[in-house]
């Protein structure tokens, strides 16, 4: 049997690198890493952009959620203040006819004196006490003064036991003031006199030794001046104010008014007609406040609806009063304690 060899020493077998292949995986991995780096950043962009809606809309609705709070506040805080500023008080409804009745109406050449008041007129004689006199036993007044007119009265003879004082003149019915106009005693026509209202009158001194003269702010009788606003008189015409209130100034002629007006009008050196300006200032949140010294008062005007009734604020635990000031409206008077 023959054998056959390949003659000389085995070789061995040698690899050729193929770089080719290498860069080529490389290429496909490196766009691998490129397509899961967009495909993340591409879903963490939609997370975020859900996330920001979620967080606006949480803001906004938080946003909602405070603010109706507040509004909801703010609404019942508005409804509740007219029922504050309104507690403690009802309405008097007047006709307009009504400003012409009070203490305090405004007599003069422009405003008229209606006659519509239902007054307790009486004569002087049979109601006064015995610290002054009377003219003669028809002079009359209106009940209320002539207690205030006793009262001072009274007070001044204590103080100066004095009897001298004598009212000289009060009031005058229409036809009465237009007789004095026809005796050419006045230029004053019936019902523009002050006399009218029954709240007006006259005082002179009448000593023993049988002078007589009107009351002047001398001796003993200047303690009526000092002292008649704490019963609540005035001088109707004081010396210096003839432009004001259309009438020559006198010492002689008074005016009850009540006692708060005539404190304030004495304090101040204001005639009635500045005085019916002056409190027009004054409303029921913001009013006039007078004290006597004792009591307490406030003071306001309420404008008058020509046109229909006027609902007049008043106090419901209070003691007020009503006056008309025969112009345009309503004096309300509360004292206080």
């Amino acid at each position: 049997m023959s054998t056959s060899r390949t003659g000389g020493k085995g070789k061995k077998k040698r690899y050729k690198l193929r770089y080719d292949r290498i860069i080529a995986v490389g290429v496909v991995f490196i766009i691998i890493i490129v397509m899961l780096v967009s495909c993340i950043g591409s879903c963490s962009g939609k997370n975020n952009e859900s996330s920001s809606e979620i967080s606006s809309e949480s803001v906004q609705t938080q946003t909602e959620n405070t603010s109706l709070p507040v509004s909801e506040t703010t609404s019942e805080t508005s409804a509740t203040q007219p029922a504050t500023e309104n507690s403690g008080y009802t309405v008097q409804k007047l006709e307009y006819s009504e400003i012409n009745k009070g203490d305090l109406v405004l007599v003069n050449k422009t405003y008229e004196y209606k006659f519509t008041e239902d007054l307790d007129i009486v004569d002087i004689y049979s109601h006064k006490n015995e610290y002054y006199t009377v003219k003669d036993m028809e002079v009359s007044l209106e009940s209320n003064v002539i207690n205030q007119l006793n009262a001072m009265m009274e007070a001044f003879y204590k103080e100066k036991k004095n009897t001298d004082i004598r009212v000289i003149d009060a009031y005058r019915s229409k036809e009465e003031q237009d007789k004095q106009v026809s005796g050419n005693k006045t230029d004053v026509t019936g019902g523009y006199s002050d006399y009218n209202t029954a709240r007006s009158f006259a005082l002179g001194s009448f000593p023993a030794d049988g002078t007589s003269y009107y009351l002047l702010d001398e001796g003993d009788y200047s303690w009526i001046y000092d002292n008649m606003q704490n019963y609540g008189f005035i001088l109707r015409y004081p010396v210096s104010k003839d432009l004001i209130t259309g009438i020559p100034s006198s010492t002689y002629r008074f005016r009850y008014v009540g006692v708060p007006h005539a404190i304030y009008m004495a304090q101040n050196n204001l005639t009635l007609e500045e005085y019916i300006e002056n409190i027009k200032s004054y409303n029921k949140d913001t009013p006039l406040k007078v004290t006597d010294g004792t009591k307490s008062y406030n003071i306001y005007y309420v404008s008058a609806n020509e046109n229909s009734v006027t609902e007049v604020p008043v106090p419901s635990d209070k003691t007020y009063t009503i006056s008309g000031n025969n112009t345009d409206g309503f004096i309300v008077t509360v004292t206080l304690n």
